[in-house]
């Protein structure tokens, strides 16, 4: 057959121009572009290590930051609880010694005021005796039309104010 005996003389030469044109295709991609995409992919998986190694250095600076800072927070807390108990002691203290102050005013004034309660008791007595003597004199010379003198009246009233 004539058609397939002239296949090989038409497209040997083809096939021939082909290959030569692969074959460059391949080197010059293999050579040329490859080693450059082979470079940014190892260059963007040494990156992405080296981010994962700072983030995770980070997480461990973070960790490290948080147990500090709450034990920081605890010795804070603790420094303010003991601050505010020693502020109740001496403001208990203080208002111990402004209480027995007020006490010593306060029994001094009591003292003061039942000795004057006394004394007005006793004016106030002496004063009721003294009036007490001239009504009972003149009650018995009103009723009964005897005369009293004052020293009488006075040691009745005397005799039966001390029997209440």
């Amino acid at each position: 057959m004539p058609q397939i005996a002239q296949i090989l003389e038409t497209y040997a030469s083809q096939f021939f121009w082909l290959m030569i044109v692969f074959g460059l295709v391949y080197f010059t991609i293999g050579h040329g572009m490859l080693p450059k995409v082979e470079a940014t992919m190892d260059a963007r998986n040494r990156k992405i290590a080296d981010d994962l190694a700072a983030a995770e250095l980070a997480r461990a600076e973070a960790d490290d930051l948080g147990d500090s800072g709450e034990a920081g927070l605890a010795a804070a807390r603790a420094a303010a609880q003991a601050k505010a108990s020693d502020a109740k002691a001496k403001g208990a203290k203080d208002a111990d010694a402004r209480l027995a102050k007020a006490d010593a005013e306060v029994g001094v004034k009591l003292a003061a005021a039942e000795a004057a309660l006394s004394a007005a008791t006793a004016k106030a007595m002496a004063s009721i005796e003294t009036v007490a003597a001239d009504a009972a004199a003149d009650i018995v010379a009103k009723v009964s039309g005897a005369k009293v003198t004052p020293a009488q009246a006075a040691k009745a009233v005397k005799a039966v104010m001390s029997n209440g």
